[in-house]
C-alpha cells in the first residue's frame, strides 16, 4: 500500500469522499455531521493523504492545522470492502508520524459516539488517543466523541 499527499483533483477521490459524506449524513443528524466536503479539504491549512493498494483507492485521512502546535485529524475513511484489514492502522500511523514531522505536539479528533463508530474509537484508543473536552470550535454534542493525543 502506498500513502501519499493527494491534491484532491482526481475523480476517484472525489467519489470516495462524496460517499463518505453521504454515509455520515445517513448516520448522524445534520447538525452533528463534521465530515468535510471536497472544497473544504482543499484549504491551505489541510494536508490530505490517500492510500492506494495497487490501482485501488482504499483509504484516506487528513490533518487540519488549528495552531502552530495543535492539529485535528479529519476525513479518516477506509473503503467499506477493505475495513478491518489494517489499512486504517497503517494510515493513522503514517499521519501521526507526518504530524510530528510538521512540528505538531497535539493531535485531536471528533468522531461519532454511536455504535457504528465504535471500531474507530477503539482504533484511536489503540494509538493512544484519550477522550477530551470539545476543542477548537466544537461544542458538547451527544452524537460526538472528542479525543486527543500528545505527540
Amino acid at each position: 500500500m502506498k500513502i501519499a499527499v493527494d491534491d484532491l483533483s482526481g475523480p476517484e477521490i472525489a467519489r470516495f469522499l462524496a460517499d463518505h459524506v453521504e454515509q455520515m449524513r445517513s448516520l448522524t443528524p445534520l447538525e452533528s455531521k463534521h465530515a468535510l466536503h471536497l472544497d473544504s479539504l482543499r484549504k491551505p491549512e489541510i494536508t490530505f493523504w490517500s492510500a492506494v493498494d495497487g490501482d485501488s483507492l482504499v483509504g484516506c485521512g487528513a490533518i487540519k492545522r488549528l495552531d502552530t502546535n495543535h492539529a485535528e485529524l479529519k476525513s479518516m475513511r477506509t473503503r467499506p470492502t477493505r475495513q478491518r484489514s489494517g489499512i486504517a492502522s497503517q494510515l493513522l500511523e503514517h499521519i501521526l508520524s507526518e504530524a510530528e514531522d510538521m512540528g505538531f505536539t497535539r493531535l485531536s479528533l471528533e468522531t461519532g459516539s454511536g455504535e457504528f463508530f465504535l471500531p474507530a474509537r477503539r482504533l484511536y484508543e489503540k494509538f493512544g488517543f484519550r477522550r477530551c473536552e470539545p476543542f477548537a470550535d466544537y461544542q458538547h454534542d451527544p452524537n460526538s466523541t472528542f479525543m486527543t493525543k500528545a505527540l
